[in-house]
């Protein structure tokens, strides 16, 4: 099915509304690192506002109204106000501006879907869905607020006696980019997760915005604008996701010449299940013109001699797993209670942007272009899932009469095993990081072989499964292609 790209439904022009003057500290329930080292030399982004979004239809679709004028009585206020809460502040005060303060801006929201997925059952594309538009939120966030900036070139609040507890960057401070991450993020993090109370996310995006104007980096009308304008940013990836196929529900029907088992995909023994979301293939791409592109042949079929290799080589890996082996298996491991396969990509890609000490934009197009690749690629792995329903291991041994016992060391996935969705993610990541990172991309190779090979390792793949690894990396490559006309590389 070919995607359905949305480039924003918004009027251009459109006004922030009033109402963001009001902002309170409370106590925050993410957590993230503390910020890089106080008086790094951090470089300025003047173009970053003219860099292609994703769902805004540029930078500037979301008109800001000009900053207090210098001198005025307004501005004076602001600045008294900035003097008045340096003086002494409470200790969660300072914890709120050491947990919201991170160069990485969109750091302690995508801790947060860490935290949320890890909480929740087993629904893998979608949890990387649900990723990649949190992340494309917060990314057009910071190119509107970064466009903004340099038409007001509002410098950061210099309040005289006032000694920052955060950097403000190079970059003008009007509207405040941390702001506008946080109401774009906690907005659509409401909309996806709606038993996360959605007055708790706004206190929390209000607390990480009044955390700059506490820390002196900020002014209130800085951070009110800010976070207006993420808001707002936030209804068009909501609209979005309201219409990406992703609320189609499933009518059992399996496609033609698609039987039950030992040929074809059943539950793992001793349950009864449905299988994790096969209609994913259908929901709309980032850069895929449709999720069959890179669609692999079909797997061996059950009880050829190739098949049986298969199963004899697992039987036999379980039998002689290393303390190595195991610890790749631990690692990758991605069930309940984890933050998922795609979830663990990103945590180790946070770790990565954050050493590379990228500026605020290319942190926050990173991990965006990361997620879209992850999203994509786990489409076009359920494509084919559900194009071939492959039976999984634990079935297909017992079946064989290899093993009538034989049980993986870790829970079967209740969706087909070929091809491996862990595997592609993998090799999107590669893609992407490498792109990014490029005097890393040895590392992020081994890194994706890694993550194939787990699976492996864990009982719940065969080997041939592997083979969205290198889909998963055309998948990252078509994202790589897009970014490179994106404007950040001029």
């Amino acid at each position: 099915m070919a995607a359905r790209v949305h480039r924003g439904g918004r009027r251009r022009g459109r006004p922030l509304t009033a109402g963001f003057l009001a902002l309170a500290v409370g106590l925050a329930l993410a957590a993230c690192d503390g910020d890089e080292e106080a008086g790094a030399e951090r470089v300025a982004e003047p173009t970053a506002g003219q860099w292609d979004t994703w769902v805004l239809d540029s930078a500037e679709d979301i008109a800001v109204p000009p900053p207090p004028e210098d001198g005025s009585p307004e501005a004076e206020a602001e600045l008294a106000e900035i003097a008045q809460l340096a003086d002494d502040p409470p200790a969660a005060v300072l914890a709120a501006i050491e947990r919201w303060g991170s160069e990485v801006p969109g750091a302690p929201w995508t801790e947060m879907m860490l935290e949320i997925l890890s909480e929740r059952s087993k629904q893998v594309p979608r949890s990387t869905r649900n990723y990649a538009l949190v992340h494309v939120a917060m990314y057009d966030a910071v190119l509107a607020a970064w466009h903004w900036k340099y038409v007001y070139n509002r410098p950061a609040p210099d309040v005289d006696g006032v000694q920052r507890r955060a950097d403000p960057g190079p970059d003008p401070s009007y509207p405040s980019e941390h702001a506008a991450v946080a109401g774009a993020a906690s907005r659509v993090i409401a909309h996806l997760y709606p038993d996360r109370p959605a007055p708790r996310l706004d206190m929390l995006a209000e607390e990480a915005g009044q955390s700059r104007v506490v820390a002196g980096a900020a002014t209130r009308s800085d951070v009110g604008v800010g976070l207006e304008l993420g808001r707002q940013v936030a209804e068009g990836v909501i609209a979005r996701a309201q219409t990406d196929g992703s609320d189609v529900e499933w009518d059992g029907t399996r496609p033609e010449g698609i039987g039950g088992g030992p040929e074809f995909w059943e539950p793992p023994p001793g349950r009864v299940v449905l299988p994790d979301d096969p209609l994913a293939a259908t929901w709309d791409t980032w850069v895929l013109p449709s999720t069959d592109m890179f669609r692999p042949p079909p797997p061996p079929a059950y009880g050829s001699p190739e098949f049986v290799e298969a199963a004899e080589e697992l039987v036999e890996i379980k039998e002689n797993l290393t303390p190595e082996q195991l610890s790749i298996a631990m690692f990758w491991e991605g069930d309940e209670g984890t933050p998922l396969p795609g979830g663990i990509v990103i945590r180790e890609a946070l770790k990565d942007i954050r050493a590379a000490d990228l500026t605020t934009p290319r942190s926050a197009r990173g991990l965006a272009l990361l997620t879209m690749a992850l999203d994509d690629a786990a489409l076009a792995a359920w494509d084919a899932k559900f194009a071939y329903w492959g039976s999984r291991p634990e079935n297909a041994i017992r079946d064989l009469g290899l093993d009538p016992e034989w049980r993986a060391d870790w829970p079967t996935p209740r969706f087909p095993a070929y091809p491996s969705g862990s595997a592609g993610y993998g090799g999107a990541a590669e893609s992407v990081l490498s792109y990014l990172l490029p005097d890393r991309a040895e590392d992020f190779r081994e890194r994706a072989e890694e993550q194939a090979i787990s699976r492996l390792y864990a009982g719940i793949h065969w080997r041939y499964d592997h083979v969205s690894l290198d889909a998963g990396r055309q998948v990252g490559q078509l994202v790589v292609e897009r970014a490179k006309a994106d404007g950040a590389d001029r």
